[in-house]
């Protein structure tokens, strides 16, 4: 079973009522690097007013946290999780920094500008599908390498190694490993080795991010 997370970093910024927002999106396996990100970004802010944020930090979707930072409480932490849930992200942390202009919002404007600029934040962020691939390397002879250069457009080669002959890594989803294994069988008359090195989860291209932005 895949899970969507963030698989890069992004920042956007708002100013809303003379407060500066400044909104951090991150891919985050486990509470300790949520943790360990936040620090830095409070080091790195250590003026601001407020950090407020929220995380989901496992595949399940059950390890979640959150934070209003001293603003009233559920007006920024529960707000920008809203967002996180409704785009059904899963190990990924989002952080919304506030320098306060001196303008109160009052608890529904906060609400309102924590998840807008969480959902800015994540629209702007690499999004993708996560899903269990076999990692399968891919040897030739030097003499086939521009065939499998043909052969590979397209897939997620993850590693290159030329040696005594040239081997490709591939992430390949795990229920297409099969399928993959029998069309390089096939393109290269049974003179390609195929080997299956390990499975591990994979990011691949998001392709239904459209219907799926919160607000």
């Amino acid at each position: 079973m895949g899970y969507r997370s963030v698989a890069g970093e992004a920042r956007t910024e708002r100013v809303i009522e003379k407060s500066r927002f400044l909104a951090f999106a991150r891919h985050a396996e486990s509470e300790e690097e949520a943790r360990a990100a936040l620090a830095a970004l409070r080091a790195a802010h250590s003026l601001a007013t407020h950090v407020c944020y929220a995380f989901i930090a496992d595949k399940a979707g059950n390890l979640q946290r959150f934070s209003d930072d001293g603003e009233p409480q559920g007006t920024a932490g529960m707000p920008i999780l809203g967002v996180l849930k409704a785009q059904g992200l899963r190990e990924t942390l989002v952080a919304v920094v506030r320098y306060f202009g001196g303008v109160k919002l009052g608890a529904g404007g906060l609400t309102r500008a924590y998840a807008g600029c969480a959902a800015d934040c994540l629209a702007a962020a690499p999004v993708a599908t996560y899903e269990m691939c076999a990692e399968t390397a891919l040897t030739v002879d030097y003499a086939e390498v521009n065939a499998a250069l043909r052969f590979l457009e397209g897939e997620e080669v993850t590693g290159r190694d030329f040696g005594e002959r040239a081997r490709f890594l591939v992430a390949v989803k795990e229920n297409e490993a099969e399928d993959f294994a029998a069309r390089a069988r096939d393109f290269f008359n049974g003179k390609a080795e195929i080997e299956t090195r390990g499975r591990y989860y994979h990011p691949f291209a998001d392709e239904n991010r459209g219907d799926r932005n919160g607000n």
